[in-house]
């Protein structure tokens, strides 16, 4: 990968790993499916009129916008809520590494190497570390119903990773906003069914401006440029080099986290965080010795 890219690449895992931290200060002001639903609206107002559709199917813009949306971003606000920690969040939302590769395996028939067994056992071992002190310790920050939908996300992420992969080389800022389209409908019938009218015009009514601020770094920071370049970098090295490179955002997520909101960081969410990265950190080495061969 040149380092332009990297570079790229790491400047988008910054942002999504503080994005942690700025979910919770919009989650104040929103219930979770209004907020994911006003999330894609600024991604797609003004926007929409000033990127041309790309030359791609309709489905793809439709799977990609609805897993995100009612996937991935109303999944794990919901989860952020109150049952997992902005930090926490940020590192098991990195499930989305392996379930990409996995799904990239079943799918296009790529072949892992033995190492990446091994860093998925690794991963798999701080996930359960994680789900161990849910239920083991009442002040863990985490509910075993809030891993596992945060786990949902990241199966919701890695699925629109791998139609990204299948869409070419096209405009990825302009597919984002097009994408997010589809995701406006199914995330606000959610909202209006889960949360109500009365919810909805009382947040609306009231939102501080720090809490439309989030909305808008999640729009435009986040989903319009993060998720652009990610997906840029998709569609032009295999997966099993890009996505790794998430290795980084429970990096920033949880320091951003314990310096920005006071998050506790015992010695337990160290170690977890060490086996999910040093899973992610081996799974960058088998990816590229398996592309050098």
């Amino acid at each position: 990968m040149p380092f332009t890219h990297l570079l790229l690449a790491l400047i988008v895992v910054f942002i999504w790993g503080t994005n942690f931290v700025v979910i919770k200060w919009g989650l104040a002001d929103f219930p979770p499916f209004l907020f994911a639903a006003l999330r894609f609206v600024l991604c797609v107002l003004p926007w929409l009129f000033f990127f041309r559709r790309p030359k791609v199917s309709w489905s793809a813009l439709a799977a990609v916008g609805v897993l995100l949306g009612a996937g991935q971003f109303s999944l794990l606000y919901w989860a952020m809520q109150g049952s997992i920690s902005p930090g926490l969040a940020s590192l098991v939302a990195q499930s989305q590494v392996f379930f990409t590769i996995m799904l990239a395996v079943m799918l296009t028939g790529e072949r892992p190497r033995a190492a990446q067994y091994a860093a998925l056992g690794l991963a798999v071992a701080g996930y359960l570390l994680v789900a161990w002190h849910s239920v083991a310790d009442p002040a863990a920050a985490v509910t075993l119903g809030g891993l596992g939908l945060v786990l949902a996300a990241g199966l919701c992420w890695a699925c629109a990773n791998t139609v990204v992969r299948g869409v070419g080389r096209v405009n990825m800022g302009a597919f984002m906003v097009w994408s997010s389209v589809f995701a406006i409908p199914p995330v606000l019938a959610i909202s209006l069914a889960v949360e109500g009218p009365a919810r909805i015009a009382d947040a609306l009514a009231h939102a501080s401006w720090p809490g439309w601020a989030a909305v808008f770094w999640q729009a435009v920071g986040n989903t319009v440029v993060g998720f652009g370049a990610w997906n840029w970098l998709l569609v032009r090295h295999p997966a099993a080099l890009v996505t790794p490179l998430a290795l980084l955002v429970p990096v920033f997520g949880m320091l951003s986290s314990t310096l920005l909101l006071a998050e506790p960081l015992p010695a337990w969410k160290i170690l977890a965080a060490l086996l999910v990265m040093g899973g992610l950190a081996l799974n960058i080495h088998a990816g590229r010795r398996g592309a050098r061969a």
